[in-house]
């Protein structure tokens, strides 16, 4: 079988052009020859660095109202039970002078909402992601990613904006119904930046590169935390958090729309040379099977597929619980002013965004070296990003007020999770390059029930904020962390499954499920099988 770089490739070594490509590509203008010219910086790059921030951009929506809360509700829990429970730290920074010190001390809380309604408002972002997986994919795989994403986002970033005044029209319920709707126009940002992805990105550029966009999570952690804490010190307004990231999110928007595309062949001023370069390197799916319908009775059927699912369970268990409470552990807990707390809930995701880097570059060394294979790798580090943190929350809710061991606990959790980027986060492209969308909102959209239950269920556990209740939240925690990996490390893959392009691979001895493909194709592969060989559509 002649794959399409070896049809491409004449005697003297100079790529030429894929003649599908070429035939689709229309004759450049003097402007767009001028763009070429001046393109020196590869548009792989670029995506990668407006992807960051498009994280970082989705991330600081997600997060700022995990510590605006805290000066939006006119309670703070355990400061009733602070002389009571042993259990309790001592007043420190957060805590108010005297009795009546708790209106002045935050003079823009004029909620009265308890713990359970505040986990239930912090879970309903989780609703809203989960439900816009699926339509995600289907409309980046339909329509590009860079649209599906761009809008989903700007839609999030008019949300945060509006979120103010929803709230003092509508009360809790209103934002509820708010969060959900931020966390739909979320829903397609990671199926959608995968999809872009396993068109832009050769294999052994994934790992850094997904560290480089993904890590824009940690970064958005990070401004999010930070700017909040500032925004929020000195008894400021909590709604200028919403205003100030509802306009990043728009600022993106713009850069977004002008800079990114959809694929390589979309893009009108990318260079001869980039693209000739990922015309040969990268495994693509419009050029193999687009129009094939997406195989989920082969995706529910599959052990790899599983394994990842129940990888992302655990991590996202694990994260959410640090994205969504370490805020309240600071304040509630450790009794930190919310300037403090907003500096050192950023401190953990610091160190997991440069300890990402260190794991990638390992990684993808060690990967060129043939020191491990493909799924070797992602199982390490994989286990590196949960049993990890899983000791480490552990130690930390062991370490009672003792505020620097806590946090640094906090802070070694975060940089050894950070290993994920390298091992689940990019398996989904080892699995099915092809079908990488839909891959990756099946895992997400299961996965992301554990954004819908930690909120509500630490919030149900923690009504006094002790320790001791905390200790058993974190304790939870630590199974599931533990758990998922077993799961994971048992039935991880590394390679492209079968059913990701069964005209390449056929159907597995056995097959007794129907057909993935349309009749007429099947009968297609029935012949190649016969000749002991497979064309390539």
């Amino acid at each position: 079988m002649v794959n399409n770089s070896e049809k491409n490739q004449p005697e003297g070594g100079t790529l030429l052009e894929h003649p599908e490509l070429t035939s689709k590509r229309k004759p450049d203008s003097d402007l767009i020859r001028a763009l070429r010219s001046c393109c020196v910086i590869p548009q792989r790059y670029v995506l990668g660095l407006i992807g960051l921030m498009g994280v970082c951009n989705a991330y600081t929506m997600r997060v700022c109202l995990n510590l605006a809360i805290t000066q939006m509700v006119n309670r703070t829990r355990g400061e009733t039970l602070e002389h009571l429970d042993r259990d309790t730290c001592p007043g420190g920074e957060a805590a108010p002078s005297n009795a009546t010190a708790g209106v002045a001390y935050r003079p823009y809380a004029t909620f009265d909402w308890g713990e359970s309604t505040q986990g239930l408002i912090l879970s309903g972002f989780y609703y809203g992601y989960a439900a816009g997986q699926l339509p995600g994919s289907h409309f980046a795989e339909r329509f590009g990613g860079k649209w599906t994403l761009g809008l989903g986002l700007l839609s999030t970033a008019i949300f945060t904006f509006l979120t103010p005044m929803v709230i003092k029209l509508g009360g809790a319920g209103s934002l509820f119904t708010l969060r959900v709707l931020q966390g739909f126009g979320e829903g397609p940002t990671m199926p959608a930046l995968m999809i872009m992805l396993a068109r832009w990105v050769p294999p052994h550029e994934r790992a850094i590169m997904g560290s480089l966009i993904f890590g824009g999570s940690q970064i958005g952690n990070i401004f999010g935390s930070f700017m909040s804490g500032i925004l929020l010190a000195d008894n400021r307004d909590w709604a200028y958090v919403f205003y100030f990231f509802g306009a990043f999110g728009l600022i993106w928007f713009i850069l977004w729309s002008l800079f990114c595309y959809s694929t390589p062949d979309s893009h009108p001023y990318i260079s001869k040379k980039e693209l000739d370069y990922l015309d040969r390197e990268v495994i693509r799916a419009e050029n193999k099977s687009k129009k094939d319908p997406v195989p989920w009775k082969a995706i529910l059927r599959s052990p790899p597929a599983w394994a990842l699912v129940w990888a992302s369970i655990g991590h996202d268990w694990g994260y959410y619980t640090m994205v969504t409470d370490l805020p309240k552990y600071a304040t509630d807990v450790l009794k930190f002013n919310i300037k403090t707390a907003g500096f050192l809930t950023a401190a953990p995701f610091v160190a997991m965004w440069m300890s990402s880097f260190v794991f990638s570059f390992a990684c993808d060394f060690a990967l060129r070296r043939g020191w491990h294979s493909i799924k070797t790798g992602r199982i390490i580090y994989t286990s590196i990003a949960k049993l990890g943190p899983a000791v480490c929350i552990i130690m930390a809710s062991y370490s009672g007020c003792d505020r620097v061991a806590a946090m640094a606990c906090f802070v070694v959790s975060m940089a050894l999770m950070s290993g994920f980027y390298s091992g689940m986060k990019v398996n989904a492209l080892d699995l099915a390059p092809n079908y990488v969308g839909a891959l990756v909102s099946f895992c997400n959209t299961l996965s992301t029930f554990s954004g819908i239950v930690t909120p509500y269920l630490i919030g149900l556990l923690t009504t006094d904020s002790t320790l001791h209740q905390w200790r058993i939240a974190f304790w939870i925690c630590f199974a599931v962390l533990v758990g998922t990996n077993v799961v994971f490390c048992i039935w991880a893959e590394g390679e492209q499954q079968w059913w990701d392009d069964v005209r390449q691979h056929g159907y597995p001895e056995g097959w007794r499920h129907g057909s993935l493909l349309d009749d007429g194709d099947e009968e297609m592969i029935d012949t190649a099988i016969e000749k002991k060989t497979f064309e390539k559509p």
